[in-house]
């Protein structure tokens, strides 16, 4: 399988930007071209800079990707899954909301020793 290119930082910055009113202020939902692409190259990059396939990051219907070194998973259910929805996902990358807050309120869940990702978050700012 031939390797993704590198995700562009500006890209992403740019990407998520077209969704952050809604992140701010829960405004209307952004067309489904825009959540996406927020959503698939915020995880793309979690993928580029916490590499391996030892952990997988499921947003639903989006994209899911394997990243964090260490055992490789390959067939079944992982034994190490993080799944949250587009709005919490981006409040993650972006630092708008953290790891535990997330995982208290219920809004994601995340099972495995290595499911924890919090070390890798925030990916990107997209602050005024």
């Amino acid at each position: 399988m031939p390797s993704r290119r590198a995700v562009d930082p500006g890209e992403v910055r740019d990407a998520v930007a077209a969704v952050r009113p809604w992140l701010d202020d829960d405004a209307q939902r952004p067309a489904r071209p825009e959540l996406a692409a927020a959503v698939r190259l915020s995880l793309r990059t979690l993928e580029q800079i916490a590499p391996g396939n030892s952990v997988e990051v499921r947003v639903p219907p989006f994209a899911a990707v394997q990243c964090i070194a260490g055992p490789r998973h390959t067939r079944g259910t992982p034994p190490n899954v993080v799944e949250t929805d587009a709005r919490t996902w981006l409040l993650l990358a972006t630092g708008r909301l953290t790891w535990t807050e997330a995982v208290d309120q219920g809004a994601l869940t995340a099972s495995g020793t290595r499911a924890d990702i919090s070390q890798w978050l925030p990916l990107v700012r997209v602050d005024s």
